[in-house]
């Protein structure tokens, strides 16, 4: 039987390298996204995975978006909760506006995202939930209070819905991810990476989507069935939980 996969946030980055690696592995792999088109039809073309579009921070375009997605290919038996945002700013700075668009995305957009396709899980006695948080989430990050607080909210939403889930078949699993080579990351000055960053990964180099993305592919399967609540962190060594 062909299980499948939902990955929000799923045409870039992290998210497009865990769509490849599940499709690679099996799964019949659907990707939601917010707002690129031209790199969404991008990756569709490149990867024939289908793409919807809809905002995860909205829980009406989630329950429409899944009801179209299980009405054209199937109940979602996977969903990775990759989506994700960033308004950085010192915290005496930052305004109501980014404080709510990040909390919006990365921890409602959990909830808004998980509450629809809980219940099916739930009936069919199987479902992989994989929460992609952050090592911020984690440690904290100045400049980041925002993002910080809704990625330790995603590790709380793990630890507390696995509890649930467990006798149903359905596993709750979270990871953390730590400076990893995607378009954000590659962004930042190159002097900046060398100096302020790179020296604090003991691994000494950025990680790879695709090494996030095979950890996603252990977690979605069969194998890790008896692995929940579970927070795996991935980050070169820089922050050791």
């Amino acid at each position: 039987m062909t299980r499948i996969a939902l990955v929000t946030g799923g045409t870039r980055g992290i998210g497009a390298a865990i769509c490849k690696a599940l499709k690679d592995d099996g799964y019949k792999v659907i990707a939601s996204y917010a707002g690129n088109d031209t790199a969404a039809n991008a990756f569709k073309d490149e990867t024939g995975v289908p793409v919807y579009k809809w905002d995860v921070g909205d829980f009406d375009a989630c329950a429409k978006g899944i009801a179209q997605i299980e009405a054209d290919h199937g109940p979602i038996d996977v969903l990775v909760n990759n989506a994700g945002i960033t308004r950085d700013g010192m915290f005496h700075k930052m305004t109501l506006e980014n404080w709510q668009a990040v909390m919006n995305t990365n921890l409602s957009g959990l909830f808004n995202m998980t509450r629809n396709v809980w219940e099916g899980m739930r009936e069919r006695g199987y479902g992989r939930v994989i929460n992609i948080s952050s090592m911020n989430g984690q440690k904290g990050q100045m400049g980041q209070v925002n993002y910080s607080a809704a990625k330790a909210g995603d590790i709380g939403f793990t630890k507390a819905l696995a509890q649930e889930g467990a006798r149903k078949g359905i596993t709750v699993n979270a990871i953390c991810p730590g400076y990893t080579a995607t378009e954000m990351v590659m962004a930042v000055p190159r002097d900046v990476l060398e100096k302020s960053v790179l020296p604090q990964i003991a691994c000494g180099r950025l990680g790879q989507p695709e090494e996030i993305a095979r950890a996603v592919v252990y977690l979605a399967s069969e194998d890790a069935g008896f692995m929940t609540g579970a927070t795996m962190t991935i980050n070169g060594g820089q922050y050791m939980a």
